[in-house]
């Protein structure tokens, strides 16, 4: 083949980082517990009764699973009551959180861009992928650009083909 006809990555020449933030996203089941299980008429906490569900849940259930407690019922439940089910839990959870499924999503996203090492981007030019089949929280993207903007050359979001330019440093 002739050198006028040769095929050339061009994206792959120019020396562009392509980072996928999907890469990032922790692997793991999620559960949710549901505090209104736990109460009695689902509506009250009685103390001697929830102490019994906790101690009956099967922790090999949750064995290495990311967890998100939450209260569906409109209820109060006071603060010792999370402290008991935790405590229950933890030995066999990745993480456990308060909230729902997209605040669990949220803080796994948090705790991996923190801990990722980013200097492979230091001074390159950098896309981050805009198509992804995992479902990002939108504040992951926030804290990525915290992260990478004081190390790289430049910032890209998108596909190679059509990007739009964040920074030029």
């Amino acid at each position: 083949m002739s050198e006028e006809f040769e095929i050339r990555n061009k994206v792959a020449e120019s020396g562009l980082v392509n980072f996928d933030l999907s890469t990032l996203v922790p692997k793991g089941v999620r559960k949710g517990i549901d505090l209104k299980d736990f109460l009695f008429q689902e509506m009250i906490l009685k103390e001697k009764d929830f102490r019994e569900k906790v101690e009956a849940i099967n922790t090999e259930e949750y064995e290495g699973a990311y967890i998100y407690i939450y209260n569906s019922a409109d209820a109060i439940v006071p603060l010792w009551a999370y402290f008991v089910l935790t405590a229950k839990l933890t030995d066999v959870a990745k993480k456990i959180v308060f909230g729902n499924r997209q605040d669990l999503e949220v803080i796994l996203m948090h705790n991996a861009i923190q801990t990722y090492d980013f200097d492979f981007m230091r001074g390159k030019r950098v896309l981050v992928k805009g198509c992804t089949d995992k479902d990002i929280p939108e504040n992951a993207y926030i804290e990525l650009v915290e992260q990478i903007k004081p190390i790289v050359k430049s910032l890209m979001f998108g596909e190679a083909c059509s990007n739009v330019p964040i920074i030029k440093n």
